[in-house]
């Protein structure tokens, strides 16, 4: 991919409380033509107060900080950043952490022993509007997840929605899907809001764990083919 004007750029912030996880995502995301790493955040805090300053399109958010804790970092800066993308760095047995990150509107998670080739994609895709869910984190997040709907009857989706809730799940954003359904993406928003209020979740994500969870769409509608694919074993994960 080349670059273009700057401004075309994506800005990346990057935060952990360890420097060495720091350093190393930092180090994972050097060189491509497309991404910058903008700034970094120690805490929670300074994960806000960085957001405000430098204003990224993808956030890289761990979420056991001290001070402030991930989940609610990146619901305070969502509120005041709604188009930012946050990924979350995942940890073993981080999924209570998780659910409270994509409860609060985090757009994907990506575990820290990922290699270059996931963090790139990761970024990509989130700063395009997309959802991130590799499949393996999500088998683990669904054994934990529970929807605010569970308890309830949801309303059936019409078969178009149901397209619609298919693609989410492939990760495409609004204009992709707009595309490949050959309408314009204001309808497609539209078929998105039906959705969440159909299914009783608050965000995108949400509504991809839903449908994997009730067996609206099939888990390998993640598209694990797409994100497995790794670049040469000299590009070191971060540990």
């Amino acid at each position: 991919m080349s670059p273009g004007p700057e401004r075309d750029l994506i800005r990346v912030l990057v935060v952990d409380d360890h420097p060495v996880v720091r350093a190393g995502v930092r180090s994972l995301l050097t060189g491509a033509d497309d991404v910058e790493v903008v700034a970094e955040a120690e805490d929670g805090h300074g994960a806000v107060e960085e957001a405000e300053r430098h204003r990224p399109d993808v956030i890289l958010m761990d979420l056991r900080l001290p001070g402030l804790a991930g989940a609610e970092a990146t619901r305070r800066i969502l509120a005041d950043q709604p188009e930012v993308g946050v990924v979350v760095l995942t940890s073993p047995d981080a999924e209570a952490e998780i659910l409270a990150a994509v409860e609060a509107g985090a757009a994907g998670f990506v575990s820290k022993t990922s290699g270059r080739a996931d963090f790139l994609e990761a970024v990509r895709r989130v700063a395009h509007g997309e959802a991130w869910l590799p499949p393996h984190l999500t088998r683990r997040v669904l054994t934990h997840w529970r929807p605010s709907s569970a308890a309830g009857a949801v309303e059936p989706l019409t078969p178009r929605e149901h397209e619609v809730l298919e693609l989410l799940s492939r990760g495409l954003n609004n204009r992709d899907i707009a595309s490949r359904l050959g309408v314009a993406e204001i309808t497609v928003r539209t078929h998105v809001g039906h959705v969440l209020g159909k299914l009783g979740v608050s965000n995108r994500v949400e509504a991809v764990l839903y449908a994997l969870q009730k067996g609206l769409v099939p888990l390998d509608a993640l598209d694990p083919a797409a994100r497995t694919v790794r670049e040469p074993d000299s590009d070191a994960a971060v540990r």
